[in-house]
This record gives C-alpha cells, sequence and structure tokens, in this order.
C-alpha cells in the first residue's frame, strides 16, 4: 500500500503517449492492444493426479511493504499463530519518492535507498512483534538466487516453532521517467526495469526485469516453497466512477478502487500461479495442492467497515512496529520503519484502509453433497482446479485422496444447486485468458453436471458472462444458485454494476439469457446469499453500502438493516419468512431481522453461514470456526487451521470457511471447511 498521491502522467515507456485516466482503465484490465505470445495454462481436462497437501505453508505476495498488514491481515496473523510458516514476496522496493517523512516535522530530504530501506526495517519489526519477540530482534539477511539469474534480499527469523521469511524483489515504483513502473511492465511487451538497491542489503548488483521474467520469478517461488495457501491483492478492483482529482487524492487508478500496482502485482501473480500449475502437470505430473484468497485493497474506503473493535485494534497494533518512529534506536541507520505509517495514523487516516479486509472472492469454501451410502462429500477449488473428497465410511471424519474433476484455471469460489431428481450442479468462474501485453484477459461462468445422483459428471459447460467486453468482464463475481420446488434454477453473479445479473434454467434443463435484476438503488458488495421458502419463492439477499437488499423472484422487495458482510438467512416461522443474521458494520455481536426472535450469543467478525435448525457458522473474535446448533454453542479449537470465509450455501447446507450440515449424522451438527494444509477437515460439534 502506498498512500502518496500519483501524479497525472503518462503510463507507457516506450510507447505512443497515453493519458493516466485512459492508462489506467486499460491497466485495471490489465490489458491493451498490443498481442503477446501464448501463455502456458493447464489443460482443464479432468483426471490427473494432486499433489498430497500436508506441509502448511502460507505465501503472499505483495506490491509494496505493508499491504500484508493493511489489506491481507487478520488473516495472516491468524495463520502465523497457528504455527504456519509465512513467506511474503514484495515486489516493488516501496521507495516512491524518497521521502521518509512525519506531518508536522521539518521535510525530509528524498533518498530513495534509505526510504526503502526504512520500510523494509519496519516489516521486521512489525514481523517480529507477531512472533512475539522484541520489535529489534536481529534476522538472518541473505541474498537468494531466483529463477532466470536473479536475485532478491530474503529475511528470516524463526521463533518457538514459528517462522517468517521476507523476500525483497526490489523492483521500482517508478521508471526514470515518472510513469508507473510494474503497471507499464504488465502492459508493454518490450519495456525492462532495472531493481533498486535498498541501503543496507546484502545485495549489491541490480538486476532487469521484463514481463516474462517477473512472471518466471514469481512462478518459480511457488514451485520452490510449495505453498498449501497463496494470499495475493485483487486483480480485478471494482469501477469506481469519479474525477481524477479524487483519485489522484486518494492514490486510486483514476475509474477503479485501487492503486496501479496493486492491480498490475496482483495479475502478475495469478499468471505465475497459472504457470506453476501448467509447468507442474506438463509432463503429467501431479497438481501442486493449494488453496488462493485474493484480498481487495483500496475498496476497503468505498464500503462499510466490517471489523469489530477487538480485532480491529490487534489489526492495527501490527502496523504500529511497521510505521515507528524517528526517536526509537532500531540500529538502522537509514531509518526505523515508515513514518507516515506511525503511532495512530493507520487509524485516524479518513480512507480507513484498516478498518476492513474484504476477500475478492467471497464463499471459497467446500460444497457438500450426501453419497447414498451415508458418505459425505466435498467439493472445492484446489490447484484453481475443482477436486472431490469423500468420507472413507458413513460418519468417519476421515476424507479418502482427492480426485481432480478439472475446469481450471478457476477463482476460488464454487456455487451449487441440487436439482429436483437429486443431481448435482457446480458452478465456478473460468480465467479464461490472462495474458497482460496486449492479449486477451477475460472471465467465463461455468457449469459442471452431474449426469446422476451421485454419479459421474458430464464435461464442463460454458454458461458465458453477462457483461460485454474484457474490461467489465472481469468485474463479475462469485457465483451463487439455487434450486426451485418446480425445478427451475436460478444463478446470480453480482455484475461490473454492482448489481446483480441472472441466469434461469427452466425445469426441462434449459438456459434462459442473462438478465439484471430491478436494481436496488444501491451498489452491492459481492457474497450473496440465495435460499427458497416454504412458499416455494427464490430469495436473494445481498450487503450494500447502505443496507442489505432483497430480492423476491426477482422482484425487489424492502432493504433490511445494514451489514458490514454478507449474510446468513434460512427460511424462517411462516411459509413466506427468512430469518436474516448479520452483523452491523464494525460490530461483533449477531443481529436477526424483526420479527425472527432474537439474535442469539454469536460474537465474532467476518461472514457467516447459516442452515435450518438453525444452525449457524463463523469466526469468532481469534479467527476460530465456531458453530451454534439451537442452545449450544461450540468453538473448534483442535485440528488443522481453517481457510477460506464463511458464506452461506442454500439448499439445506451452509457454506464458509466451512459448510455446516444440520445434524441427520451422529453428534449432531458437522462443518467442514479447507484447512491451512490444502485437505478438508470434518468437525461435529
Amino acid at each position: 500500500m502506498d498512500n502518496r498521491t500519483v501524479a497525472r502522467r503518462t503510463l507507457l515507456a516506450g510507447a505512443a503517449g497515453v493519458t493516466a485516466a485512459a492508462a489506467s482503465v486499460t491497466l485495471a484490465g490489465c490489458s491493451v492492444p498490443v498481442p503477446p505470445p501464448a501463455a502456458r495454462s493447464a489443460d482443464p481436462a479432468p483426471g490427473r493426479p494432486v499433489a498430497a497437501g500436508g506441509r502448511a505453508l502460507l505465501l503472499q505476495v505483495a506490491a509494496h511493504p505493508d499491504d500484508d498488514l493493511y489489506f491481507m491481515n487478520p488473516d495472516t496473523q491468524r495463520l502465523l499463530d497457528a504455527g504456519v510458516p509465512v513467506v511474503t514476496v514484495y515486489v516493488t522496493a516501496g521507495e516512491h519518492n524518497g521521502k521518509n517523512g512525519v506531518a508536522g516535522m521539518p521535510p525530509a530530504k528524498p533518498d530513495k535507498a534509505a526510504y526503502s530501506a526504512a520500510r523494509h526495517q519496519g516489516l521486521r519489526q512489525a514481523y517480529a512483534e507477531a512472533l512475539g519477540l522484541d520489535r529489534f530482534t536481529q534476522w538472518k539477511r541473505r541474498t537468494v538466487g531466483l529463477a532466470a539469474g536473479r536475485h532478491a534480499e530474503a529475511d528470516t527469523l524463526e521463533h518457538a516453532g514459528r517462522r517468517v521469511e521476507l523476500i525483497f524483489l526490489n523492483l521500482p515504483m517508478h521508471t526514470p521517467h515518472r510513469y508507473m513502473a510494474v503497471p507499464a511492465l504488465w502492459e508493454d511487451r518490450a519495456l525492462e526495469l532495472t531493481t533498486h538497491l535498498s541501503a543496507g542489503s546484502p545485495v549489491t548488483r541490480s538486476d532487469t526485469y521484463d514481463h516474462d521474467r517477473l512472471v518466471e520469478v514469481l512462478a518459480g517461488l511457488f514451485a520452490t516453497y510449495r505453498p498449501t495457501v497463496v494470499h495475493t491483492l485483487d486483480p480485478d478492483p471494482d469501477i469506481q466512477h469519479g474525477s481524477l482529482a479524487s483519485a489522484q487524492r486518494d492514490s486510486e487508478q483514476p475509474g477503479y478502487s485501487d492503486h496501479g500496482d496493486h492491480t498490475a502485482v496482483a495479475c502478475f501473480a495469478w499468471a505465475a500461479l497459472l504457470r506453476w500449475v501448467a509447468d507442474a502437470t506438463a509432463g503429467g505430473g501431479p497438481v501442486p495442492a493449494f488453496t488462493t484468497t485474493a484480498f481487495r485493497g483500496y475498496y476497503n474506503r468505498h464500503w462499510p467497515k466490517n471489523l469489530p473493535p477487538r480485532v480491529l485494534a490487534e489489526k492495527a497494533a501490527h502496523l504500529v512496529p511497521y510505521g515507528g518512529d524517528p526517536a526509537w534506536d532500531c540500529g538502522d541507520p537509514s531509518g526505523c520503519g515508515d513514518y507516515g505509517q506511525g503511532g495512530n495514523r493507520p487509524l485516524s487516516n479518513r480512507k480507513g484502509w484498516v478498518r476492513a479486509t474484504h476477500h475478492r472472492w467471497p464463499g471459497a469454501r467446500p460444497v457438500l453433497a450426501a453419497e447414498r451410502d451415508g458418505r459425505l462429500t466435498a467439493y472445492g477449488v484446489l490447484g484453481l482446479r475443482v477436486a472431490r473428497w469423500r468420507e472413507t465410511a458413513p460418519a468417519s471424519g476421515a476424507w479418502g485422496e482427492p480426485e481432480d474433476l478439472g475446469g481450471g484455471p478457476l477463482v476460488p469460489a464454487l456455487g451449487s444447486a441440487t436439482t429436483a431428481d437429486g443431481r448435482l450442479l457446480l458452478f465456478g468462474v473460468r480465467i479464461a485468458a490472462l495474458t497482460g501485453r496486449g492479449g486477451p484477459d477475460r472471465r467465463e461462468v461455468m457449469l459442471l453436471e452431474q449426469r446422476s445422483p451421485g454419479g459421474p459428471f458430464d464435461a464442463w459447460r460454458g454458461l458465458g458472462n453477462p457483461e460485454r467486453g474484457d474490461d467489465r468482464g472481469r468485474r463479475i463475481g462469485a457465483p451463487v444458485a439455487v434450486a426451485a420446488p418446480d425445478g427451475r434454477v436460478s444463478l446470480f453473479v453480482r455484475n461490473a454494476d454492482k448489481g446483480v445479473s441472472a441466469r434461469i434454467r427452466s425445469a426441462e434443463g434449459r438456459w434462459g439469457p442473462w438478465r439484471t435484476l430491478p436494481e436496488a438503488g444501491d451498489d452491492i458488495q459481492d457474497g450473496l446469499t440465495a435460499l427458497v421458502d416454504g412458499a416455494g419463492r427464490t430469495h436473494l439477499l445481498a450487503a450494500g453500502r447502505t443496507a442489505v437488499r432483497h430480492w423476491v423472484d426477482g422482484a425487489l422487495a424492502a432493504p433490511l438493516p445494514l451489514s458490514g458482510d454478507p449474510v446468513a438467512a434460512v427460511p424462517g416461522a411462516g411459509p413466506r419468512d427468512v430469518a436474516v443474521y448479520y452483523r452491523a458494520p464494525a460490530e461483533g455481536r449477531l443481529r436477526v431481522t424483526p420479527g425472527s426472535g432474537a439474535a442469539p450469543a454469536f460474537e465474532g467478525y467476518g461472514g457467516l453461514a447459516a442452515a435450518p435448525g438453525p444452525v449457524l457458522l463463523g469466526l469468532d473474535p481469534r479467527g476460530r470456526v465456531q458453530l451454534r446448533h439451537g442452545d449450544r454453542l461450540s468453538v473448534r479449537t483442535r485440528g488443522v487451521t481453517a481457510v477460506g470465509d464463511a458464506t452461506p450455501h442454500p439448499g439445506g447446507t451452509a457454506g464458509g470457511a466451512a459448510a455446516a450440515h444440520p445434524g441427520g449424522t451422529a453428534g449432531g451438527a458437522l462443518a467442514v471447511g479447507m484447512g491451512a494444509d490444502a485437505r478438508p477437515w470434518l468437525w461435529r460439534s
């Protein structure tokens, strides 16, 4: 995250002049009209072997020093607390204009090498404290070799069985002509960037990067560390209307709700993931076992803040040692942190980035189904493809090895519906192309349909995209679907205008065209909730800027109270009622819509899941999975750490960081989720 204003300038180096506004619009679509060579991508056909998970490791790719602290926490800290090793790759040096100043103090002299080094020192201070050590603890600093003959600084610190490694690629934030460097590298086939040398670094010579070399280096890091969890920034930020002056003031790309470096680095990270999987499987090798989460960036300032005081205080505290203070004696002559982010500044900043954590694709959780013999089956995105796990025996709680159902590369979230005759439909969003350098970068909604209940699946089928054009098509959200008693299946996605697009399948199996639901007069967030009430009506709920928006059979209903996150819902007491569970912005306690009874005690944060019973599922204030079944509240305190969001799944089960099943097995309600080891877990409360 870099919160300095970027002046209006030409973006592409060595190319025809493009205004900053036009270039930024192109960037947010990650393409310009220059044909690139073909990008490598894995064959989407199913049936490949899948690597065994088990050795948990988190690898994060950030644009600037502090993106992880502002946007990926508290998720990062929860995994670190659980003993998962953390590796963070910082693509740019964070040198900006070289001024490490503090408001109210004399202006700092520009020194890019020193400012970059001070930010790196701030990261070491922050992660030392995150490990429970003194902030000035000495790290092991060394030079490491990368793919394509490149080099980087790698700093390592271990304590009490926990380990953090910080890798600094040190690409410049700007070219010598003051163009934004990494966005231009994503777009320009011919551009080369020379890395910065940070003061005091063990790296003493610069490297050069072009587009392919950066993808190759990142893919090489994935292959070397073999992470089971990957964190990236948002490759497809929302369209954000406003003036060029407001975009400059807020350090955003004109027309899009994020910094240009965030978008470009996220695009490079996802391109590298595609290449890693393609290279690993090219000779018949197994699909790498990993899950992914992409984090929204400056999006956070435009939406209700979703972190309650206790979680916010913890997140903001990690930025205090990063920001540092000129009076500290850290032993680094370049500086003791990024002073503009020190003290209480993250909390007092009017942009409020620290006050929320949002995932680009909410609902990255398993889909649950039941076999005829009583075993559970879980489906999820693993290695950018759909995998299926079956229980080894009914109620065993143990899973067999994953089966590859192909379809990739897919974004992390799956939607699902079960037809009237018991066949499962799985919906995903495929990254149909992600090439940069003027090549096609597009998304397509995909369907995987079961031939018979519990039986094999047909081939993947494309359902198109509700948007026209690649740029708008990349803004669609995670698919959500629900089947009505009359046999119709309704498929919903958030669209580029922050409304809802729907496609309806008839009882005979014919899909109608994409249509836009009536506008709510309010933008909505991704993370939709769909269900059918006792009267057979289809309900769709979405958290908006000012209220929760509600459609019934496609018609707009009265708005519901404002929520900071996606909501959970179950059929209510009456045939035409629904009970909606939510948390007000910046509030940890659970609320329920009027007329649905008293809200049970369920303190926490993040998305919620619900199933009839009611069964409620979500995270407690410490980030642990908690499940409430009737009057009983259980907290999952054992087993591998859960990863993913808590978002509902229609049709009698609910999904999120886990999918909750309302009983019917020994031990009552249960939850299934993905773990940090890239394996599903099953928990009976």
